[in-house]
């Protein structure tokens, strides 16, 4: 067989980048298949007329990005792309970074602080001056707890499901309910689902406990009920993990229609959902969330931290009851319990009207951004919701995903690319995400978007790689 030699020219950047860009566009493409041994490093190095050096980092990159494994000895392998969950994982650890120096924020999906601060301070002042304060300084008491988890179930409500026989559980955060809810509906070596394009730290939740993560193809509504029904068939899956409402990463809502088709499949074959609805507050109209069509099988959880604040880490399962148990339990093994004063301030919030006042000045921030970039962006592919905090930026021909994240890097600017979020990561559509919401000044927001936008106008350098 001939030794595979990458062609440069379409790719820009360090030439260790470049080569890692050229193993993952010559995976998708075909010219790469599952299984297949790439050249000693050696080799490769000498007919390219590059340092070793380089060709290590440019492989070694491509092992983190998920395209490639290997093993002393017996070399550097394409991976077997039907169950990938690892590129999530990496795209998940890397992104726990804040952006490097001044760069302008649009890479982390989180909401404005607005008025958050000073309610923050008035609640706590509030709290300081009356009796009791020990019961959040001790394990959760059960009078607390209780007066917590009504709130929470009143504010579900306000999202659309209702909390007639059902559990409510408090979590560390919908980070930590996620995390909970694998753990206890599926145990290492089960198949779950997720939409090609997903939350990367589910996926690589789903990776440490051992779960094998399988695609379901996606519409511009979100996924699609005939491929989940192939996919329930070919893998016995136990669980599906969906983002119905402001999918990210490309702002997809689904229909009523569609939410109602999913439910069927998902009770035809018995198979749980596990629906992540943290950005449901941001519409002002939407559909009823998943688990009213199928209240029995779905396992629903929502969040303060994208809709009050981010350091607020208080998070909502609410859950049939016959799952409370398992729930309960993996909040307890993984934390205890959540920070009663942090739940504390949530409840207030809730019960004072204070979420529902700055879910609106939330909701009127992302619709100035939103429009701003519907206006500094006129002319690309944009993607988005009026009411979203991110917006999916389809790329113009000649631009690959990895190129223009390193680009826009270069230009001060932090994003997202579509890598990071794929199940599949020898399938790599050609987009972009921008996250409008965490930046506090909206000139920096508008900076941003125009820097991004003479890049979108240029055409990417040519062979433009650096030894």
């Amino acid at each position: 067989m001939a030794m595979w030699i990458p062609d440069f020219s379409r790719f820009s950047g360090p030439a260790y980048a470049a080569l890692a860009e050229a193993i993952g566009t010559a995976i998708s493409e075909g010219d790469l298949s599952a299984g297949e041994r790439l050249p000693p490093q050696r080799d490769l190095a000498w007919r390219l007329g590059l340092s070793l050096s380089t060709v290590t980092r440019g492989y070694g990159e491509a092992v983190r990005r998920g395209f490639l494994e290997g093993s002393v000895g017996r070399g550097t392998y394409v991976r077997d792309a039907k169950a990938v969950t690892a590129a999530a994982s990496g795209a998940w650890n890397t992104g726990l970074a804040r952006p490097a120096g001044d760069a302008i924020d649009f890479a982390n999906n989180l909401p404005p602080l607005g008025g958050a601060e000073r309610q923050l301070a008035e609640t706590l002042r509030a709290i300081s001056g009356e009796p009791g304060l020990a019961a959040f300084l001790d394990h959760w008491p059960g009078r607390t707890a209780e007066r917590h988890a009504e709130a929470a179930g009143a504010w579900i409500e306000t999202l659309g499901l209702s909390r007639q026989g059902r559990a409510i559980v408090l979590t560390n955060g919908s980070q930590q309910g996620l995390f909970v809810a694998l753990l206890a509906l599926a145990r290492p070596g089960d198949a779950i689902l997720a939409e090609a394009l997903s939350y990367a730290p589910v996926l690589a939740a789903a990776e440490r406990l051992g779960l094998k993560v399988f695609p379901v193809a996606m519409d511009e509504e979100g996924l699609l009920p005939q491929s989940l029904e192939e996919q329930c068939k070919a893998t016995a899956a136990r669980l599906l993990y969906t983002m119905p409402t402001l999918h990210t990463p490309t702002t997809a809502t689904m229909s009523e229609a569609r939410r109602r088709a999913v439910a069927e499949v998902a009770e035809r074959h018995g198979i749980d959902i596990l629906e992540d609805d943290v950005f449901g507050f941001l519409p002002r109209s939407r559909p009823a969330p998943l688990g009213t069509y199928l209240p029995e099988q779905t396992i629903y959880v929502a969040s303060t931290s994208k809709s009050l604040a981010p350091g607020l880490r208080v998070g909502y399962l609410s859950a049939p009851v016959r799952h409370e148990k398992a729930l309960r339990a993996g909040v307890a093994l993984s934390s205890w319990m959540p920070p009663p004063l942090m739940a504390e301030i949530a409840t207030r919030w809730i019960e004072d009207g204070t979420a529902e006042r700055l879910n609106e000045e939330k909701r009127q921030i992302a619709e100035g951004r939103q429009a701003l970039a519907r206006e500094t962006l006129k002319g690309s592919r944009v993607v988005a919701d009026p009411a979203g905090f991110h917006i999916w930026l389809h790329l113009p021909e000649g631009w690959r995903p990895d190129a223009f994240e390193a680009a826009a890097q270069r230009e001060g600017v932090a994003l997202r690319s579509a890598r990071s979020f794929c199940v599949d990561p020898a399938v790599v559509p050609s987009a972009v995400r921008l996250c409008l919401s965490h930046e506090a000044s909206q000139a920096r927001v508008e900076d941003g978007l125009l820097r991004l936008k003479r890049l979108l106008d240029e055409k990417p350098g040519e062979a433009a790689f650096i030894v």
